[in-house]
C-alpha cells in the first residue's frame, strides 16, 4: 500500500501494540516510519542506539520511540518501551505488512494430483508440487517454487522464488525461505576408490522447525542417513552453508556465509558471524559467539564469546591482533638480542678459558 494512502494511527494504539506508553499527545497520529534524520511530520522513528542521541533534538518526526531513561528530553511526543528497537520492529510491520489472502492454485502452477494442499494458499505460476507433498494453510509459494515428493510443508509459511524443498523435507509453521534457498540437497558424501570417488546415496532428509528464517541462495543439505535438523526460531542469512546431519539448535543466528560442517551439532541461542566457520563431527554448546571470518576446530563450551581461526576467547584475540602490527619490530628485536647474547655467551667462554 502507498504511504499516501495508509490509514493514519494513533500514538495511544501504537502503544497498545508495542506495551508502551506515551508521553505528550496520544492522539497524535502517524502514517509510517522513518529514519530519525529522514522522517517527516505524518511518521514515527525510532532511537534504539544511544550514539544517535544528538539527533533527537533535529528530528521532524510526529512522534518517537526511545527508552522511558529519555522520557522529557525532547518536545516531541515521545513513545516509551523498554525495547525500542523490537517496538519499531511490530510497528513497521503494522504499517507495512499486509494481512495474506490466499488466491489458490494460479494458472500455470503444476499441483500433483496426489498432493494435499490446505485453505487459503497461494501458489503461483511456475511452481511444481510433487506427489505425496503436504502445503499447510495460509501458506503462499511464489513462482517458480519446486517442492519435490512426500515434502510437508507447515501453515502459514512464505517460500519466495525459485526455492527448491527436495524430498521428505519437513517444515514447520510460519517458516520463511528467501528466493533460490535450497532445502534437502544431497551432502557431500564420497567414498574413496583408488584414484576416484564413489558417491554416497544421501538417503535421510531435513527438518526444519516453527518459525525459522532461511536467507537468498542459502543451502540445507539432507542428512546422509537420518537428518539435518533447524531447531524452533533459529535465523539464516544468505548464501549460508548448512551440511548433511548437522544439528541446530533453537534460536541461533547464522550470518551471511557462514558454513557448518558435517555432522556438528550446534547449541541454543549462538551467534556465527559472516564468514564464520565450524568443523565437521564436534559439538559447540549453547550461547556461544563466534566473530566474523572465526573458526571453531574442536568440542567448545558453551556460555563464551570467541573470536579468531583457531578460535580463541574475544578479548585474548583482541590482544594478539593488537600485537601484529608489531611483529616487524619485534623480530627484529629478537634477532638483536640474539646477537648480544651470542657475544656474551663467546665473552663468557673466553673469559674462562
Amino acid at each position: 500500500m502507498h504511504a499516501d494512502n495508509r490509514e493514519k494511527t494513533s500514538l495511544a494504539v501504537l502503544a497498545v501494540l508495542v506495551g508502551g506508553y506515551v508521553s505528550g499527545d496520544p492522539s497524535t497520529v502517524v502514517s509510517g516510519v522513518a529514519p530519525l534524520d529522514i522522517a517527516g511530520p505524518d511518521q514515527i522513528s525510532f532511537l534504539a542506539n544511544p550514539k544517535y542521541h544528538g539527533k533527537l533534538a533535529d528530528c521532524q518526526a510526529a512522534a518517537i520511540i526511545v527508552h522511558p531513561d529519555l522520557e522529557g528530553s525532547v518536545s516531541t511526543p515521545l513513545l516509551l518501551v523498554e525495547n525500542p528497537y523490537l517496538a519499531f520492529a511490530k510497528i513497521l510491520t503494522f504499517f507495512e505488512v499486509s494481512p495474506f489472502i490466499g488466491q489458490g492454485i494460479l494458472p500455470g502452477a503444476h499441483v500433483h494430483p496426489d498432493a494435499s494442499v490446505g485453505k487459503n494458499i497461494t501458489i503461483e505460476p511456475g511452481c511444481v508440487v510433487g506427489a505425496g507433498a503436504v502445503i499447510g494453510k495460509g501458506t503462499h509459494l511464489h513462482p517458480n517454487v519446486v517442492v519435490s515428493a512426500d515434502v510437508v510443508i507447515g501453515d502459514d509459511c512464505l517460500i519466495y522464488a525459485n526455492v527448491s524443498v527436495r524430498e521428505k523435507t519437513v517444515i514447520g509453521n510460519r517458516v520463511i525461505i528467501q528466493p533460490g534457498a535450497v532445502i534437502g540437497a544431497d551432502g557431500y558424501g564420497f567414498a574413496p576408490d583408488g584414484q576416484s570417488y564413489y558417491k554416497i546415496p544421501q538417503a535421510g532428509h531435513v527438518v526444519i522447525e516453527d518459525d525459522v528464517e532461511i536467507g537468498a541462495c542459502s543451502c540445507i543439505d539432507r542428512g546422509t542417513l537420518g537428518v539435518t535438523r533447524i531447531a524452533r526460531g533459529t535465523k539464516i542469512d544468505n548464501l549460508v552453508q548448512v551440511a548433511h546431519n548437522v544439528q541446530v539448535g533453537e534460536d541461533t543466528l547464522l550470518v551471511s556465509q557462514a558454513g557448518i560442517a558435517g555432522s556438528t551439532v550446534i547449541g541454543k541461542h549462538c551467534t556465527f558471524g559472516g564468514q564464520s566457520a565450524v568443523a565437521g563431527h564436534i559439538k559447540v554448546g549453547d550461547n556461544v559467539t563466534l566473530a566474523g571470518r572465526g573458526g571453531i576446530a574442536n568440542n567448545t563450551d558453551g556460555n563464551q564469546t570467541l573470536a579468531g581461526a583457531p578460535s580463541m576467547p574475544h578479548r585474548e584475540w583482541l590482544k594478539a591482533t593488537m600485537t601484529i602490527p608489531h611483529l616487524p619490530e619485534m623480530r627484529r628485536e629478537l634477532k638483536q638480542l640474539k646477537k648480544q647474547v651470542d657475544e656474551l655467551k663467546g665473552q663468557l667462554l673466553k673469559d674462562m678459558d
